[in-house]
């Protein structure tokens, strides 16, 4: 047990930052990998009390340091309700196990939890994932929320964790929350917060594929009432792949104002830039891998590096009335852009090796600004508490994209490509403007009956308005919608131990683009119900999850019959039914367990075309699992871990919208292997050493089509320095 003293108002500005208490006193209580080891903070905890305001009033917050077990809450769900008394599954992945399984990307984090599946990711340059089997627009990559603001709408690059305190894993539908979203679930993100303790922590990394790595982590009090915190990480490799290389930045400042004991204020900034070559990766000959190398690559080095650049902004209030009540609120604005030229694969010839290419331009931006105001609060009456949740937001985004396209392009030899050959010159494909409006009010009870029973009722009310201007024609077409999505859940918990719950809720999300004759589309709608158990054991070290689901969801856009390549209309419907299973903790002293199996059977169950109804949906496998084993133990005058990685994927369909059987085919079934160890020499240095793939299969992580089939990485080895003083 770690204890650290903090000023009461720090405790509410944990909470407004939809980081939970509990994770914030384990951040602060010791460093990575250490168990039992006392950290610079912990010893600096008592000087700093000392040195502060002594009308300030203090509490003394515990965290007991189960780095792979779930947190006593989440942040996303916007209150402070336990993990086990949440009516839905939920994976939190803690700061602790991300540095254990040496994850620096968003991917990589979401591998290690069940019902996730990797899928299309334009060319390498963002993340794009499904979640019990539903992708979201692919036109932006998946949806994923930065403490609870949505942080997909625009062009965000692949995503760093470098300023990650901790991935929440929140399946089923979020739309009584938080509105417009997949059925299949949500992750949040929540950011590393300042601290009033000093900590610094440098760290350099090198390794395959001429990867280079630094990181900053610095954090303490600017005054008695202001907190800073800044994150920094700098990347650049090469690649596994053929001219493939990319370079990434990201900035991360923050800063927290205890305004008084019961208000706080706090803004954080988020500044990244990746430039990166544009992939699609190898050729599926007639349905076929393996036939070319994995390293081939069938664009143009000429064509230079797109450069991804974001700008986000966030500012919190949140203010405490007395211990019941209180009020939070938030504003974000993100501004973010991409632009590039590239040269794809667009179909195979006749000979099997001659590959047709197209060439285009990207030039699109976008800018998201989001507010919401929330007033908590407990009511007790007739025996019942009262949770309740009460709010309203609203958002802007405005999307703009400029496009220059040629469909036939030099052919490239896929057996023997040769490259530098003159490209034909490109005309005007795409230039639009979309304005997106939304406004919305919320709320939801969380009732308490006795110690046994907890009920959940939530409702949210949306209004969204669209507009679409192509100025190719100028044509503007507009639509308003309107959507309700209520959710109900039961938790009964038979001991403190055990917790079953049931929950059905329903969701939406609106279509973007048009209709081949220029009309709006109806907006997607599902539907969600769940059971499942959560167990918890006595001492705390151990918790799971076993649940149990069954999602539909309409209105899905499917190509245009009439004009396959260029319109989609809204005529399709999908259904994911499956179990999972996620269990994390420290099955004996210092010896600690991640797992994590999903059985997700998602399929086509009407479409405008016959061939594609109950074909499993792409890149989705039934079956997938990962198990992460790490063992602590000391070693000479310091600590050592020693642990390693499993990571299955069984086979999955290929191609995401394929009009004929010539055009499908399966990504095949794959097993990777990984070694992890790491050596605290004493409380300043920290080594470790990561192999990924340590065996050097040949795997595809996802495909779009038979010539946009992404391969995994070979084998890597990565060797990290660490500072903390």
């Amino acid at each position: 047990m770690s204890l650290i003293r903090l000023p009461r108002a720090a405790i509410p500005a944990a909470a407004l930052l939809v980081c939970s208490p509990a994770l914030w006193a384990q951040e602060a209580a010791s460093p990575p990998n250490t168990p039992g080891v006392a950290s610079a903070a912990e010893k600096a905890s008592e000087d700093a009390k000392k040195k502060s305001d002594a009308a300030l009033e203090t509490v003394t917050v515990q965290g007991t340091r189960q780095p792979y077990r779930t947190l006593s809450a989440t942040g996303a769900m916007k209150t402070d309700t336990p993990v086990r008394d949440m009516a839905q599954s939920v994976r939190v992945l803690s700061g602790e196990m991300l540095s254990d399984a040496g994850v620096t990307k968003l991917s990589a984090a979401l591998d290690l939890s069940s019902g996730v599946s990797k899928q299309s990711n334009l060319g390498g340059l963002w993340d794009s994932y499904a979640m019990r089997g539903f992708t979201g627009d692919p036109s932006f990559g998946s949806d994923y929320m930065v403490n609870g603001f949505n942080y997909s709408r625009g062009y965000n690059g692949v995503r760093d964790t470098a300023n990650t305190a901790s991935v929440e894993v929140l399946k089923g539908p979020a739309s009584a929350l938080y509105g417009r979203g997949e059925p299949g679930g949500t992750v949040n993100i929540t950011t590393k917060k300042p601290l009033f303790v000093p900590e610094y922590t440098m760290e350099v990394s090198g390794g395959s594929y001429g990867t280079l790595r630094a990181t900053a982590d610095l954090t303490g009090p600017i005054s008695e009432t202001i907190a800073y915190r800044l994150n920094v990480a700098q990347e650049k490799a090469d690649s596994y792949r053929d001219h493939v290389e990319s370079e990434r930045t990201m900035l991360s400042p923050s800063f927290l104002w205890m305004v008084s004991e019961n208000t706080t204020v706090s803004y954080e900034l988020e500044y990244s830039k990746q430039k990166a070559t544009f992939d699609r990766g190898v050729v599926a000959v007639k349905g076929q891998l393996g036939l070319v190398p994995r390293s081939a690559f069938y664009g143009e080095p000429n064509d230079g590096l797109h450069h991804t650049r974001t700008v986000g902004n966030q500012i919190f209030v949140q203010h405490y009335f007395n211990d019941d009540w209180s009020i939070q609120t938030g504003l974000s604005y993100r501004d973010s852009s991409i632009e590039g030229i590239s040269t794809e694969a667009r179909f195979l010839q006749a000979d099997d090796r001659t590959l047709v290419r197209q060439r285009r331009t990207r030039d699109n931006s976008g800018v998201d600004l989001s507010g919401r105001f929330e007033l908590l609060g407990k009511v007790r009456t007739g025996g019942l508490k009262h949770n309740l949740l009460v709010g309203v937001d609203a958002y802007k985004f405005v999307d703009k994209r400029q496009q220059y396209r040629v469909a036939t392009s030099t052919p490239i030899d896929i057996y023997a490509p040769v490259y530098g050959a003159t490209p034909p010159p490109m005309t005007l494909n795409t230039w639009t403007r979309e304005d997106q409006k939304a406004r919305s009010v919320y709320g939801q009870d969380q009732i308490d009956i006795g110690e046994q029973w907890k009920v959940l009722l939530g409702v949210r009310y949306d209004s969204y308005d669209q507009s679409l201007l192509n100025r190719r024609n100028s044509v503007t077409t507009e639509q308003s919608l309107s959507a309700t999505s209520p959710r109900a859940g039961v938790v009964y918990q038979p001991s403190k131990t055990v917790s079953l719950y049931a929950t059905a809720s329903r969701s939406f999300r609106p279509n973007s683009g048009v209709s081949r004759n220029f009309t709006p589309f109806p907006a997607e709608k599902g539907k969600s119900g769940e059971v499942g158990a959560k167990y918890d054991s006595a001492d705390g070290r151990i918790s799971g999850t076993l649940a149990i689901y069954k999602i539909s969801k309409n209105n899905v856009l499917t190509p245009d019959p009439l004009d396959p390549n260029n319109f989609s209309i809204a005529a399709g419907q999908v259904e994911s039914k499956g179990v999972e299973l996620d269990l994390g903790g420290e099955l004996s002293k210092g010896l600690r367990l991640s797992l994590s199996y999903a059985f997700t059977d998602a399929k086509v169950t009407e479409d405008n075309n016959a061939f594609l109804v109950g074909r499993q949906l792409a890149n989705v496998p039934k079956n997938s699992a990962n198990v992460l084993l790490v063992q602590a133990f000391k070693l000479g005058a310091g600590r050592a871990t020693a642990g390693f990685g499993l990571n299955y994927v069984g086979q999955r369909e290929g191609a995401v919208a394929p009009l004929t059987a010539a055009d499908d085919f399966k990504l095949p079934a794959y097993t990777t292997v990984k070694l992890l160890g790491s050596y605290q020499l004493d409380k300043h240095w920290r080594f470790s050493l990561d192999v990924d793939n340590v065996f050097d299969k040949v795997f595809y992580t996802s495909s779009y089509s038979q010539v946009w089939v992404y391969p995994g990485i070979g084998r890597k080895v990565m060797a990290s320095a660490q500072y903390k003083f």
